[in-house]
């Protein structure tokens, strides 16, 4: 080849196209190319035809297919790739075992043990990335301070603190089980021991050993990733050990295409998760998992944020490609978060802060079986694709676009149709539709029917194709946004506050709409933006991560310390740079260390700046984000880590020539717009345009691969670069018909959902405990007038139906005397409560005057007083036994939080006299928890007033109130259609019963008979014949038997709907006066809530043939002293359907919250957690099984532990169905330290000391169907 200056590759392959961005000698500088990443007919790889092609063009020599690409003219080649991704996602990654510590082989399987979703009876969970494990006995305890010297442990230093070492693996016990794997075939394994972050050896033993027997990938958790908690950190490695063979065979195969001069020639990089480039030998499966987008968050990075003159605003980006659409935010700094979930594996390492909506180019647009219209998450995929990509696909996004003109086929380019020489077919998209509105249109002539019969002044609506795809359009964008404002306002920042850059192929054709719909006054679409990720990697910097953990109080002599370690840490990366030729101005190191306040787990990184210590800003960032500070606790240091970048050259941006005069359209083409209809549009070519024209909109701008998008009163500048920025003019008018519309309803239901997990988000993140901060034990929801639930986050299902029974009882009892800006709260059974420690907290939305909805939220208190520590006693008789008890108290009033007032009430159980034969009475146990969790919960109701004030500033009062009324009643149509269905399913009658009825363990029964009118599509659920009042704790408010009955209704509706009030219109409820299942006012029901809850639901589930008891329990396990104590509940089996199995030990039905890691669990509290595992063979058999429980098996390292246990299922299985097998009971035993076992029962109290065990084995699923 010439001389001539050596070209640099930025690819970025992604799963449909293949983007490269070469830096080329000859003039403008570059050249841009996208190809199908698999098109093997005409190439093996992608990223080498691409450079194939442009060395070709560039030096003018043949380079044939069949002879390797020479590489002396190859400067560098940076990529971007999914290869990680898609591995992860399809479950196509290499074989793997699992080696970790003895009692949790199951460990990373349960995870969290918490459901994806939690209306879906069928609980699916990813594949394992493992195919075996192998359990070493071997366990270690870590210490902060040097434990004291005992025969039971060796005491070593560990990375951070120290540990107790109480048993060493034994290496020649374990060498015949790795043998017997490697000789399977298997050679890459993982290797998870509890505690390894904080000392390795254990790994590093068995490491060698794996590598002695000749084990090719070794991925040792604690040295990939030494951070705390063990399932992260687990999983992480079990990706890193399963990807990175698949990651070295594609590096391996993409260097093959090449001469054998590349190593040397080519500086070879990949961009990482982290947004920084890495050498290839440094590329591995855990950091790749987001290589693709992470390199358009440095492109726009690089070119919006850091094109900005003066004061810089911070950007948005949103990357919207074929599937979903990636959203994140830049302000000077890349946000970068350390442990997410992905593909369903948690991974812990340093990522982009990117959230994903399933709201792309290739999503369906759909109308459910209640009618609602709905975008996603369904995906046409790149083949066949959309209806206009010309291959039999399905309707998506892009048809819309193309039906509304905002693509213009013979400005995209014709890559479709059989042959893949076509334009897109705007024909099959106008056809398609026509269809489809005949499909709405006659749902919406029905409806208006239905109305008139009813006697309502109804109103006939009748969509034009083109009005039913932009509100298709206007839902994708309502999707869109949610996702923006998780990283904004829940963030503490506000949204209007930021720059919107545009890129990804379909982005830039819903720039101005996600815009106006956010308030955001300016769009940046950058000339590359459809190739943006790979213009990013041209950008990117050479990045090195390390980090250690340091577990200390924080204060300011650590500061030697911190950087001692800081040098330590990344002295070896500056000398790896410095090699590679980077000069030291270019090499930045930067610090940071990982803080938290003591007993929490919400822990900030935090980086050194000059001029503000690391608690300074800490604090800073706290108040920020979460609105307070807790200045009587210390902050703690949890790691330090550094990130030492070499700093690439600019890319210089190449200017274009100033604007000549008025800019001309190419020609005018036929948009619609809802303000003007179908218009005659100008339509210019980007490269015509000069730098400082200004097009007024609407326009539209084409060039190569995209289309933007102008809409009417907006105005795009061309940039000296030939970039374009949009300035977003006023906001469409208002909607001001009430009358129904599919659309609206479906925009309204998102923008509901999204009020109430936005209230969610806030009250987890200015709320301490660990309940509600990291267990998720909390519930919030929007309410109507009369106290009709409207729209609620998917929380915890045993909250939602009860929630608005509370609700209701405030409005009934305050009338007109709840004025606007009091918060009321509440917690009494009497009173629409669950069970006590649940405290709900109610707030009205006023407007011109009067109350237009209200705000609730509920959550879970770790103590309200009580006989027992976490106010959850398993021998509550009565309920002043289990803490507090308030029917209503106005926490805020004349907008000043009542802190003396709801003090004394919490407070007040302990000053209730008892019998000397009756277990003594306390107040709550940690009131400071209690006051700062209630602050959150009345912050969370004002985010969402300000939310459903902003609702109504959009569209106007009336509006909103109607489709409040609409969302309600399209749940009603979805239940009733169900009735209907399930009615002629199992053959009954037009007016027919189905019957279940079922016992507690205590003997106590619970008989439902469920009358069903299919005429009416009503039904009757009648629990006459229940049990009377329990003198015990089982007793169930009225409100938790709603929520189990509008859980199951929810649960059965195959459609997608908000669960809300609607749901329960056509279902009237009996339930018998004094029975257990609506206990006088003075019952004790601190174990409905929990236990009876989840047999109601197993109950009408059954009735309904839906599918076998799932484990009927939320085994609710208690411990702690006079120093603090400790509440979790315990996944289990759930039941079988007719067509799946049920999930192993995973949170069922009425819960979902999570479970405390080992690690975490061992640093906060005096107990060894020996075992928690899968209870093999626990669930029922059938055609399909139940799913199995759980073990969990908790030692007491401390004197005098008062240990609870409240649960059910011990005495009665959990029934199969339809001839599918019984599950097999739970049982508790107490394992004394002399080795006495003893039996506890579903319901116990002890004190246990230490070397104490206790071992909870929950319940098993039902099987579903006859066992063949």
């Amino acid at each position: 080849m010439t001389e001539l200056p050596k070209v640099k590759f930025s690819i970025d392959r992604g799963g449909t196209f293949t983007d490269i961005y070469a830096q080329v000698p000859q003039e403008p500088g570059y050249i841009v190319m996208k190809l199908l990443s698999e098109d093997p007919q005409n190439y093996r790889d992608a990223p080498t035809e691409g450079i194939r092609r442009i060395l070709q063009s560039t030096y003018g020599v043949d380079i044939p297919r069949n002879v390797k690409v020479p590489s002396q003219n190859i400067e560098y080649i940076r990529m971007g790739t999914t290869v990680a991704t898609n591995a992860l996602l399809e479950r196509t990654g290499r074989k793997c075992a699992l080696i970790t510590t003895e009692g949790f082989k199951d460990l990373l399987q349960i995870g969290n043990q918490s459901r994806p979703h939690i209306f879906d009876l069928v609980i699916k969970k990813p594949e394992l990335l493992y195919s075996t494990v192998v359990e070493v006995p071997e366990r270690i305890l870590w210490s902060p301070d040097k434990p004291e010297a005992s025969p039971e442990y060796t005491i070593e230093k560990g990375l951070s603190g120290w540990v107790k070492v109480l048993q060493k693996p034994n290496i020649d016990a374990i060498r015949p089980q790795l043998q017997n794997i490697i000789d399977s075939g298997i050679d890459n394994v993982a290797i998870v021991f509890i505690h390894s972050y904080a000392y390795q050896k254990h790994e590093n033993m068995v490491g060698d050993l794996c590598e002695e027997l000749g084990f090719k990938q070794i991925s040792k958790s604690g040295s990939l990733m030494p951070k705390v908690k063990a399932v992260p950190r687990g999983q992480t490695a079990m990706v890193d050990a399963y990807l990175n063979p698949l990651i070295t065979d594609y590096i391996d195969g993409f260097i093959s295409g090449f001469d054998e001069y590349f190593t040397e020639n080519v500086d070879l990089t990949f961009m990482m998760s982290d947004g920084g480039l890495c050498p290839v030998d440094s590329f591995n499966g855990y950091r790749a998992i987001l290589s693709g987008p992470a390199g358009g968050v440095v492109g726009y990075a690089e070119t919006c944020y850091y094109s900005q003159e003066g004061e810089k605003k911070p950007v948005i980006g949103i990357d919207m490609g074929g599937t979903s659409t990636d959203v994140s935010r830049f302000d000077g700094e890349y946000d970068h978060i350390f442990e997410t979930e992905i593909a369903g594996v948690f991974i812990q390492a340093p990522q982009l802060n990117i959230q994903t909506v399933a709201a792309g180019g290739g999503s369906l647009l759909l109308q459910r079986p209640s009618g609602s219209l709905d975008v996603g998450p369904e995906s046409a995929g790149a083949h066949p694709g959309p209806v206009c990509y010309g291959k039999n696909g399905k309707r998506a996004v892009t048809d819309v676009n193309v039906l509304l003109g905002r693509i213009n086929p013979d400005y995209f380019p014709h890559i479709f149709g059989a042959d893949e020489n076509q334009p897109l077919n705007l024909e099959a998209s106008k056809e398609n539709f026509s269809k489809f509105s005949e499909t709405v249109n006659e749902y919406l002539e029905n409806k208006y029917e239905e109305e008139l019969e009813k006697g309502l002044d109804a109103k006939l609506i009748e969509y034009s194709e083109d009005e039913l795809a932009y509100g298709l359009y206007q839902i994708a964008i309502t999707k869109m946004c949610r996702p923006i404002r998780n990283l904004t306002t829940a963030k503490g920042f506000e949204v209007s506050n930021h720059i919107l850059s545009v890129f990804g192929g379909a982005g830039p054709q819903h720039a101005c709409a996600v815009a106006r719909s956010l308030g955001m006054s300016e769009v940046y679409i950058h000339k590359f933006s459809s190739i943006l990720s790979a213009y990013g990697l041209s950008m990117a910097d050479v990045v090195f991560e390390n980090s250690v953990p340091y577990s200390k109080i924080y204060s300011e002599d650590l500061i030697p310390s911190i950087e001692e370690h800081i040098e330590e840490l990344s002295s070896e990366y500056v000398d790896k740079l410095r090699q590679k030729g980077y000069e030291d101005e270019n090499i930045q190191v930067l610090k940071f260390v990982n803080l938290r306040f003591s007993g929490t787990n919400t822990s900030i990184m935090v980086r050194q700046r000059d001029g503000l210590g690391f608690d300074a800003q800490f604090k800073e960032i706290y108040m920020r984000e979460y609105g307070f500070i807790m200045e009587d606790r210390d902050i703690i240091t949890d790691d330090i880590r550094v990130r030492v970048i070499g700093k690439s050259k600019s890319v210089s941006d190449i200017q274009i020539q100033e604007s000549i005069g008025v800019p001309q359209p190419k020609e005018f083409s036929i948009v619609y717009f809802p303000s003007t209809g179908r218009t005659n549009t100008p339509l210019y070519i980007l490269s015509d345009l000069g730098a400082g024209d200004i097009i007024k909109g609407p326009a539209i701008l084409v060039n190569e691969t995209t289309s933007i998008v102008v809409e009417p009163q907006c105005d795009a500048h061309i940039t000296v670069n030939g970039d374009v920025r949009i300035f977003i003019g006023d906001v469409q008018t208002k909607v001001s018909d009430t009358t129904f519309d599919a659309i609206l309803l479906s925009v309204f239901s998102n923008r509901f959902m999204g009020i109430a997990e936005e209230m969610g988000k806030t009250l987890q993140r200015t709320s301490i405990s660990t309940n509600i901060k990291e267990r998720l034990d909390f519930s919030c929801a929007i309410f109507d007038t009369e106290g009709r639930l409207v729209a609620n986050a998917p929380h915890l299902p045993v909250h939602l139906g009860a929630m608005q029974e509370a609700v209701k009882w405030q409005i009934q009892h305050w009338g007109d005397s709840w004025n606007e800006g009091e918060v009321l709260m509440s917690n009494h059974p009497a009173a629409g409560g669950s069970h006590l420690p649940d405290i709900t907290v109610i707030t009205p939305v006023y407007t011109n005057g009067k109350p237009v909805f209200y705000l609730a939220n509920r959550g879970h208190h770790a103590d309200i007083g009580g006989i027992s520590p976490g106010s959850m006693p398993p021998f509550s008789r009565e309920l002043v036994e289990e803490g507090a008890a308030i029917k209503s108290f106005k926490l805020v009033e004349n907008g000043v939080f009542q802190e003396d007032g709801v003090s004394d009430l919490l407070m007040s159980p302990g000053l209730v006299e008892r019998e000397q034969f009756e277990k003594p009475l306390y107040g709550t146990r940690n009131l400071t928890d209690n006051l700062a969790d209630l602050k959150a919960q009345v912050a969370s109701n004002k985010k969402g007033i300000g939310l459903i004030q902003d609702l109504i500033e959009d569209y106007g009062l009336d509006v909103v109130l109607a489709y409040m009324t609409y969302v309600q009643e399209n749940a009603r149509d979805a239940v009733k259609k169900m009735l209907f269905d399930i009615s002629l399913k199992h053959g009954l009658e037009e007016l027919d019963v189905l019957s279940s009825k079922d016992y507690m363990d205590n003997g106590a029964k619970i008989e439902l008979n469920i009358y069903i009118n299919r005429k009416e599509c009503t039904a009757i659920f009648d629990f006459t014949g229940t049990d009377p009042e329990i003198y015990g704790n089982i007793n169930a408010p009225k409100a938790v038997t709603y929520s189990a009955i509008i859980y199951c209704l929810r649960c059965l509706v195959s459609d997608e709907i908000p669960l809300n009030q609607g749901c329960m219109d056509p279902i009237t409820v009996i339930i018998p006066k004094g029975s257990l299942l609506d206990p006088s006012d003075t019952a004790a029901v601190v174990g409905g809530n929990v236990l009876t809850s989840q047999r109601v639901t197993d109950i009408i589930l059954h009735a309904f043939g839906a599918a076998a008891n799932s484990q009927g329990c939320m085994n609710n396990f208690t411990f702690g002293d006079k120093t603090g104590g400790y509440y979790e509940t315990i996944a289990g089996g759930a039941g079988a359907g007719p067509t799946w199995e049920g999930q192993s030990a995973v949170q069922t039905h009425m819960t979902n919250t999570r479970i405390t890691d080992v690690e975490i669990l061992e640093r906060r509290y005096p107990v060894l957690l020996t075992q928690f595992s899968i209870r093999t063979n626990s669930g029922g058999k059938g055609s399909c099984n139940g799913g199995d429980g759980a073990i969990r098996e908790v030692m007491f390292l401390k004197d005098g532990m008062n240990v609870g246990i409240l649960s059910e299922r011990r005495a009665l299985e959990p029934k199969g169905i339809n001839g599918g097998e019984n599950g097999q009971r739970g049982k508790n035993i107490v394992i004394k330290r002399d080795g006495r076992v003893i039996t506890l029962g579903p319901k116990n109290e002890i004190t246990l000391n230490k070397g104490d065990r206790i071992q909870i084995c929950t319940p098993g699923g039902g099987g579903y169907g006859i066992n063949e």
